[in-house]
């Protein structure tokens, strides 16, 4: 909110309305980037200033897997946030072959790392019919 010059009236900020899809599009603030090579699927998502062993949790089960982090809202009397706050969650279908009982998930730099083997899936195999002529 922003107030008026010489005033307590507090309109919305605008830029930031703007700045911010939602509800026109789809907005997370959990941003991901997956990708599937050399017999491993990868997801990496954008997770800054959290504490991995407390505020994140990933689970892999049905064919989805789930991250979930929680940022705590901090109080202030004066100033501005432009954080997300509360609990967030990312669900990605994975892809056929993943083997999730085989998932391991690292923290760096922000960055929350996802990898598990991908199995190789039979093509499909097209079947030819025979047709008996009586």
């Amino acid at each position: 909110m922003t107030a008026l010059p010489g005033s307590r009236l507090a309109l919305p900020n605008i830029a930031a309305w703007l700045d911010n899809p939602w509800p026109f599009a789809e907005h997370n603030p959990v941003r991901i980037e997956d990708s599937t090579e050399n017999g491993r699927y990868t997801v990496r998502a954008e997770l800054p200033g959290f504490d991995p062993e407390k505020h994140i949790s990933v689970t892999a089960h049905e064919g989805l897997l789930t991250i979930t982090a929680e940022r705590e809202a901090r109080e202030t009397a004066e100033g501005r946030s432009e954080f997300y706050y509360g609990k967030f969650s990312r669900t990605m279908t994975l892809p056929p072959g993943a083997e999730a009982t085989k998932v391991n998930a690292k923290y760096t730099n922000g960055i929350l790392e996802i990898t598990m083997p991908v199995t190789e899936q039979p093509h499909e195999k097209q079947i030819k019919i025979h047709v008996d002529k009586a």
